[in-house]
């Protein structure tokens, strides 16, 4: 049994109506992630300096030393990139990610944060790599992170961010921490549910694009102008959507050493004014947005089934093409996942099975299909899924001479082309469908074959957005 466990789909075409508060067209959510004094550094007990988002080009660890340069970059974020952002956003709601061992070593900061009303988020122990950790030792590390946090800013942390993150670290913050939200995520404009640490686990995704990392990267913003820019389209993007419907998150990343820098700032204060000259602009903290969306959307309990064994699987879906219970037990045997668990996923993995099967399996496909109106109708014989469509068209509804003429043309199909007439009635009529049958009775026996293939394909795709309530 092959499970792939990315869900590649996530709300698809479907985007739910965020319905922010006061009729809101964009949540604006602004992070200002507090890492100075958390870096790598050996006063730290790491073994190297820190190399990771500076205005150092190229910048290397170095075993064993401390880098006096990169030091005094991050005392920068901390001594006055910090206080030059306060005073630009100290009225805005904002969420800190805040490095715990940074955190206790920044009375003056935390005080000032709690003073502007600001959440305060884990942003994990210290700023460093996770991802050659032991899930035990980064478990140790989450629930110090939790402890140090609570102890330094007097309430525990509801929120979650590692960042420089594992493959485990969502699970080990779902186990360990009551968060309202993770945020280790860049995979959608709004909140979603996970299944992680065994539970229901809400996920706020983050930015690296809107971020002012883009300012230590090769690949990034050299200028403010830039940055302006690209904050401003961002903005009209997602405002228009909400205008049309559609409201999204805009979610900002900044860094105290990297945005506080007054040229970068300058930038920032722009944005932020021009953001405030739009009417239905919601600033929030992430925890505000991740308590409106638990009572907007709380997790629903629905279908899934790539996580069904193969019995369940194939009694579910079993029927969905016609008596032919082998394409589901084909399709289970595929590379399913959380992104099959639609409609749409299933009758994927369905049709696949039946299109890559042999002209002869298709052709038994096709001749399980009862006729239309026919004998197994009269004598009360069909699925139930062919009895309530064929009632939805009213050819359970039928004169005498309509039922005559439904009789001559099944007997003069099935005769020419060695299976039944199959089309999806529930995209039709009985107008329609008596249309289609005078119409496509003359084909040729292979252009017909591949037209009932479409229709049973059509046919189970219908099965399924009813099963699954879309």
């Amino acid at each position: 049994m092959k499970r792939y466990p990315r869900d590649l789909t996530g709300y698809g075409a479907r985007t739910p109506n965020a319905n922010w508060p006061n009729g809101a067209k964009i949540a604006v959510q602004i992070v200002l992630n507090y890492e100075e004094g958390g870096e790598n550094n050996i006063l730290h007990g790491d073994p190297a300096s820190e190399a990771f988002l500076s205005e150092i080009t190229g910048a290397q660890p170095w075993e064993g030393q401390r880098h006096w340069n990169m030091e005094s970059i991050y005392e920068y974020g901390a001594r006055a990139g910090f206080w030059r952002v306060h005073r630009l956003l100290k009225d805005t709601p904002l969420t800190v990610y805040g490095v715990a061992s940074a955190l206790a070593r920044a009375p003056e900061q935390v005080a000032a944060m709690k003073a502007a009303g600001w959440e305060i988020a884990s942003h994990g122990l210290k700023w460093i790599e996770h991802k050659d950790m032991s899930p035990e030792e980064e478990r140790e590390h989450t629930r110090e992170a939790i402890r140090l946090h609570t102890e330094v800013t007097g309430s525990p942390p509801r929120g979650w961010y590692t960042g420089r993150c594992s493959m485990n670290t969502v699970d080990l913050a779902a186990e360990e921490g009551e968060f309202a939200y993770i945020a280790d995520s860049y995979a959608d404009d709004l909140p979603y549910w996970v299944k992680a640490g065994g539970k229901d686990q809400l996920i706020v995704p983050y930015t690296m694009d809107c971020n002012d990392m883009r300012f230590a990267i090769q690949a990034g913003y050299t200028n403010g102008d830039q940055f302006e820019s690209y904050l401003k389209d961002s903005f009209d993007m997602l405002y228009a959507e909400g205008q049309e419907g559609a409201p999204k998150m805009l979610s900002i990343g900044l860094h105290c050493r990297l945005i506080g820098r007054p040229g970068r700032a300058a930038a920032l204060k722009r944005v932020l004014d021009y953001y405030r000259e739009h009417d239905g602009v919601w600033f929030a903290t992430r925890e505000e947005i991740a308590d409106h969306w638990m009572k907007e959307h709380p997790p629903m309990q629905q279908i899934t089934p790539s996580e069904m064994d193969r019995d369940t699987f194939v009694s579910e879906f079993g029927g969905v093409f016609e008596h032919s219970p082998w394409i589901a037990e084909g399709a289970y045997d595929l590379e399913l996942g959380p992104t099959h668990d639609t409609a749409v996923g299933v009758h994927s993995a369905l049709a696949r099975v039946f299109r890559s099967s042999s002209e002869e399996q298709r052709l038994g496909v096709l001749v399980a299909h009862p006729d239309l109106a026919g004998k197994l109708a009269a004598a009360g014989r069909l699925t139930a899924e062919s009895t309530s469509e064929q009632a939805g068209a009213g050819l359970d509804m039928l004169t005498d001479e309509e039922r005559e003429t439904f009789t001559r043309l099944n007997e003069a199909y099935t005769t020419k082309h060695g299976f039944p007439f199959i089309i999806a009635v529930r995209d039709n009529t009985k107008a329609t469908i008596m249309e289609a049958f005078h119409r496509r009775i003359d084909n040729d026996r292979d252009t017909e074959f591949a037209e009932a293939c479409r229709q049973v394909e059509r046919i189970a795709e219908v099965r399924l957005l009813e099963k699954f309530g879309a």
